[in-house]
């Protein structure tokens, strides 16, 4: 599948289940990318990965499905960066203004359209030409909200031209709203807020999901893109659940 195969679905809104990769492991996110995701997203902000492992995991992994990185910053380095190792697109966090968003997608647009400085083995190593012409149509930018003051500006981020999506980031939003011990209401009124300020913008609002019956729930409730596994947990829950029934058997 083609980055400009999933910017189109994306701007369609079709279903878009990915598997979020965070253990820096390219031989576990080759195994998570044989069970064909819609796409997977290599985790740079939170996860154990270098530019050298990037590199050779969506090298790899493109092959069987898009690759998304979530970047370590909102900066022209870290988008660059991302682009250049052969993702078919970023995903920003930690966005709070229409004019961080902008900055985003400038920094994945080559020039006249952006500041995207040329480079990188990968589009350096063909006809770079024809990648440049290609590049910014087929490039998808996503931004993350995360915040509260990011929710309270959810329809400014969502109206910035070039944003192809918004993914509301779960965690630091309950923690930004303080019900992360504690939750209550706040926590789903603010990711309505978001997802209808996205729905008037006509943008898909994606949201992450923690295991694939929330992916499930949150998909019929019109969120475009949902994170259907992660690394973390799989192998965990794996090891753990191996661990406690051979205990059990052997008791």
């Amino acid at each position: 599948m083609s980055g400009s195969s999933l910017r189109s679905r994306l701007a369609m809104q079709s279903p878009v289940g990915v598997f979020w990769m965070s253990t820096g492991s390219a031989t576990v996110l080759e195994l998570a990318a044989i069970a064909k995701p819609d796409a997977v997203v290599i985790d740079v902000q939170h996860g154990v990965w270098d530019r050298q492992t990037i590199e050779f995991a969506v090298g790899v992994v493109r092959h069987y499905a898009p690759v998304l990185i979530r970047t370590a910053a909102n900066s022209p380095l870290a988008i660059g960066q991302a682009l250049d190792a052969g993702a078919e697109g970023v995903i920003v966090p930690m966005i709070e203004s229409d004019r961080e968003a902008a900055a985003a997608v400038s920094a994945a647009r080559f020039p006249p359209h952006g500041t995207r400085s040329a480079g990188g083995v990968r589009p350096l190593s063909q006809d770079f030409a024809s990648y440049y012409a290609q590049a910014d149509a087929s490039t998808v930018v996503g931004v993350m909200i995360e915040t509260q003051r990011a929710v309270q500006n959810a329809e400014a981020i969502a109206n910035t031209p070039g944003v192809d999506f918004v993914l509301i980031g779960t965690g630091d939003l309950a923690l930004s709203l303080g019900t992360f011990q504690t939750p209550d209401s706040r926590h789903e009124r603010a990711c309505r807020s978001a997802f209808e300020a996205c729905k008037v913008a006509g943008i898909p609002c994606a949201i992450f999901t923690g295991n694939v019956d929330a992916a499930v729930k949150r998909r019929h409730e019109g969120y475009a893109l949902v994170v259907v596994a992660n690394d973390i947990d799989v192998l965990s829950n794996g090891f753990s659940s191996a661990m406690k029934q051979f205990s059990q058997a052997t008791s």
